[in-house]
């Protein structure tokens, strides 16, 4: 097969989409297929084969993020590029400019579409921008949106996911745009649900996400702790408003236990939280934006990886990443549940710094209980290896290129 990828968050990026595609991607070449990555990057840079870096705004970033042009002028160049635009399927990825370009290209070629929905867009408008403005950039993006991509679904507030006027915005944006595709992938159950209750009508198919397999070590040890040893805590998320950092390290304030935490990324929050760490003296140590490979190697010494977003995650690569290491997982998001696998996670009865401290607190009282859940995620842990998860990825491009086939046929 040829796979055209498109994707806003790729090139000069980390997180978990980027970590996505990349494993998805080194899987399929394994496998003996061709892709071809479009996305927006800084111009100059080497890169590896089969990616194509689209046009950039000049002088619009979000924290330094490159931003593609807008569709029209992705379209274009990628026309140029591929005048006859020969390939078998169109995966995308994300939302924005060099998606949407993806996704009209896909139906003048007619090619089928794939449209994997990775984030909660409405989430993201409600942590990151600031609340006087938020309605405004709501409306604002899903305008963009509909210039591009026919909008027939307009969400409602209402008292559940879409209870402000932002968050319906954002909310009929996503369900049109998922719409457009003839497959939607989702990482989890419980946000294909999610989806259905809002309107999408498209056929939707869980697929997790996967950790590429050179990164996952070949053998792991349980991982144990005694009372009055240090808790080794890991964090691997954005250091941002949306992942909540802030709020754990007021739990941490509230704990009678020792411990260790060891931060790696970046965000809005960088600064907030060492100031915060450094006035109120916690043990925990900032490391920045690291390789991802660098990041897993120290996650082998850690007891208790942690995520405490709240009602914005999907699924999580750093709850994936922790099931590889046989790590056990603190959440605070019931619908995290379904991600940490059962037997192998603390779970706060709240996301608020007190029910999590009272969870942490109780943890301490036990904790042969690390071991317990380290032993249960290592029996497991083989199920978020992108190999395995791959050979589903190829049964669905290929079920959608014979239904193109036979469709164009009739």
């Amino acid at each position: 097969m040829n796979i055209a990828i498109f994707s806003d968050a790729y090139l000069d990026v980390t997180g978990g989409i980027v970590s996505s595609i990349e494993a998805q991607k080194e899987a399929l070449e394994k496998a003996g297929h061709r892709v071809t990555v479009f996305s927006p990057g800084f111009p100059g840079r080497k890169r590896e084969a089969g990616v194509v870096v689209v046009p950039i705004c000049r002088h619009v970033r979000i924290e330094g993020i490159p931003l593609a042009r807008n569709p029209r002028v992705v379209r274009r160049f990628v026309l140029q590029k591929f005048p006859d635009f020969k390939f078998d399927l169109v995966h995308v990825h994300y939302e924005a400019g060099c998606s949407l370009a993806g996704m009209r290209l896909a139906r003048e070629s007619g090619l089928p579409l794939v449209v994997t929905m990775h984030g909660r867009e409405d989430a993201a408008v409600a942590a990151n921008i600031p609340w006087p403005f938020r309605t405004l950039v709501g409306t604002l993006l899903n305008w963009f949106h509909s210039w591009y991509l026919p909008h027939t679904v307009t969400v409602p507030r209402d008292d559940y996911l879409a209870n402000t006027l932002a968050r319906a915005k954002m909310w009929t944006m996503m369900v049109n745009h998922v719409n457009y595709a003839d497959l939607v992938l989702t990482p989890s159950q419980h946000f294909k649900h999610k989806l259905k209750h809002y309107g999408v009508t498209k056929p939707i198919e869980v697929l997790s996400n996967g950790i590429a397999d050179a990164l996952i070590p070949k053998k792991v040890t349980v991982k144990k702790w005694s009372s009055g040893q240090p808790l080794k805590i890991f964090w691997n998320s954005r250091v941002s408003r949306e992942k909540r950092i802030m709020e754990f390290l007021r739990a941490l304030k509230l704990v009678d236990f020792p411990y260790e935490m060891l931060v790696y990324g970046g965000g809005n929050e960088l600064k907030k939280a060492q100031n915060f760490v450094r006035t109120n003296r916690l043990n925990v140590k900032f490391f920045g934006t690291m390789p991802r490979g660098e990041i897993l190697r120290n996650l082998k010494q850690a007891q208790l990886s942690v995520l405490t977003a709240y009602n914005s995650e999907n699924q999580s690569l750093v709850l994936l990443e922790a099931r590889a290491f046989g790590v056990p997982m603190f959440i605070c998001n019931p619908d995290m549940r379904e991600v940490a696998g059962a037997g192998g996670y603390v779970f706060s009865d709240g996301p608020d710094a007190e029910a999590m401290a009272k969870a942490l607190n109780n943890l301490a009282r036990h904790p042969e209980r690390i071991a317990k859940m380290s032993a249960q995620v290592i029996k497991n842990r083989g199920e978020v290896a992108q190999s395995k998860i791959s050979k589903d990825l190829i049964r669905i491009y290929q079920e959608q290129i014979e239904k193109s086939v036979k469709k164009q046929e009739r």
